[in-house]
């Protein structure tokens, strides 16, 4: 079936071009420029026509799958509920990440093993046809954790892991470098007194000194065994993106500081930072303003992380920022699409995945009027 929508603002890699898209057998077929309206075409009556959104990473899963602390939900309607969600903000591929490395058996600061049972819910229900877009694995590997080495095991690559994360938590470390913002974290969300406090501290570096460096070593492994992307997770020092480096990291994920995003710069690693940050005016965390990181022009794609509704918002607001929308644009499609390896979306081209959305702003806020996936609309 041939779907034209008319009357259009295509956001084109590097223009705009007001004009008709053509999509039939799952494909962009023909871009045309003008004003008319064919017979049968959808009149976007002047909205923006882009590319779908590409997101590597999102927690918003897990939000679906435990609603409220210790609050359980089935996974299934959960992976259909969170799939619907992404659709109806644009998001055409989704890369859900999910934690492997627990660390079980403690009083307070537990974490439980879930990502293999998980991810075949997810690709069952793919395979089944019951999922609107397209959702591939992201494995975010916890370093400072007592079960990563035999978790990831349990993944192969018939699996199709897109993207392993080197993510380590231990205090001190990188996101947790100043480990007051860690003390009012554990005690305003969970209830941690001072001696909780100062035991998990203890407990997290011993485990760091025991596993650490043989959960790196694994998790770089099973990514060259998956064939999967490898990315680095608050990188806070050059030091970091040194090692990053030598990993063979393709992109950082929400490096911490303007001094890491510079060293990722120069070793051509790419730079993620986050739209909630860009959004909020800063980062809820204390980090480096993700503002700042686009202004030091050291910003190359933006993820939702924990607000899917964010990152159409936000590619549209780095595009005012830079003075040029279609480069705003590219932060959260042919940005993310190039890194994931991912060559057959991201950008409105002949041949290409028909992954299209139609947008409209209201406001301050962007909404989305219609999602297309592989040229079957979706939302």
């Amino acid at each position: 079936m041939v779907s034209v929508l008319a009357n259009a603002l295509m956001v084109l890699p590097g223009k705009l071009v007001l004009g008709r898209l053509t999509m039939g057998d799952g494909r962009i077929l023909a871009l045309e420029p003008g004003t008319g309206v064919p017979e049968g075409a959808l009149d976007c009556g002047g909205d923006l026509v882009m590319p779908g959104l590409v997101e590597l990473h999102t927690d918003n899963l897990e939000r679906h799958i435990e609603p409220r602390p210790r609050v359980a939900w089935p996974h299934a309607p959960a992976i259909v509920a969170h799939d619907a969600e992404l659709a109806g903000v644009g998001i055409t591929t989704v890369f859900d990440a999910l934690r492997v490395g627990s660390i079980p058996d403690r009083s307070k600061g537990s974490y439980f093993e879930y990502a293999r049972a998980l991810a075949s819910e997810i690709l069952a229900l793919r395979a089944a046809g019951a999922l609107r877009i397209s959702h591939l694995l992201h494995l975010r590997a916890e370093l400072c954790s007592e079960t990563l080495s035999e978790e990831l095991a349990g993944f192969g690559p018939e699996d199709g892991v897109g993207i392993i994360s080197l993510m380590d938590h231990t205090p001190g470390q990188r996101q947790f470098t100043d480990v007051t913002q860690l003390r009012a974290y554990l005690m305003g969300k969970h209830g941690f007194t001072e001696a909780d406090f100062e035991a998990h501290v203890a407990d997290r570096k011993d485990i760091w000194a025991r596993k650490g460096a043989a959960h790196e070593a694994a998790a770089v492994a099973a990514a060259g065994r998956f064939g999967a992307v490898l990315a680095s997770h608050d990188d806070s020092t050059a030091a970091h993106v040194a090692a990053s480096a030598v990993h063979g990291v393709a992109f950082a994920e929400f490096p911490t500081t303007l001094e890491a995003a510079r060293a990722c710069r120069a070793a051509g690693i790419a730079v993620m930072g986050g739209a909630p940050n860009l959004i909020r005016g800063g980062s809820h965390a204390g980090n480096v303003a993700a503002r700042e990181l686009a202004e030091a022009d050291c910003l190359d794609i933006l993820s939702s992380d924990y607000v899917p509704a964010a990152l159409l918002t936000a590619g549209l607001r780095l595009g005012e920022l830079w003075g040029d929308l279609a480069r705003g644009i590219a932060t959260v499609t042919a940005a993310p699409a190039r890194v994931a390896g991912l060559d057959d979306r991201g950008r409105l081209e002949p041949g290409l995945r028909a992954d299209v959305i139609r947008v409209t702003r209201i406001g301050g806020a962007a909404v989305v009027r219609g999602t297309w996936v592989a040229g079957r609309r979706v939302a």
